[in-house]
């Protein structure tokens, strides 16, 4: 069975035994999480979600993502500020996916 499940903002194409690195949940590792928001499931798509269809995945890690640079530039006027950034993550297995 494949799905479109939403969480953190975002939507995830998955089916039985993708990994998936999605927004840090709270959730420690080894436990279970249930994704109620399925937008379509095997063709079938709510309004805006199915009813009844639901999504468990195990959490594999919490962890940060590789720092990025950001920085802010102006031309000639001396200005330059330079700030690193590591975005959390929570990284999830699907278990099972029931229409």
């Amino acid at each position: 069975m494949k799905a479109v499940i939403e969480t953190g903002g975002k939507q995830y194409y998955i089916e039985k035994g993708t990994i998936l690195y999605v927004e840090k949940l709270d959730a420690a590792e080894g436990d279970t999480i249930k994704f109620d928001k399925v937008l379509m499931i095997d063709g079938k798509s709510g309004t805006p979600y199915v009813s009844g269809a639901k999504v468990e995945g195990k959490v594999l890690k919490q962890g940060k993502a590789k720092k990025i640079v950001v920085f802010k530039y102006r031309a000639k006027k001396k200005y330059r500020r330079t700030q690193g950034h590591r975005q959390p993550y929570t990284k999830i297995e699907i278990t099972t996916v029931n229409a």
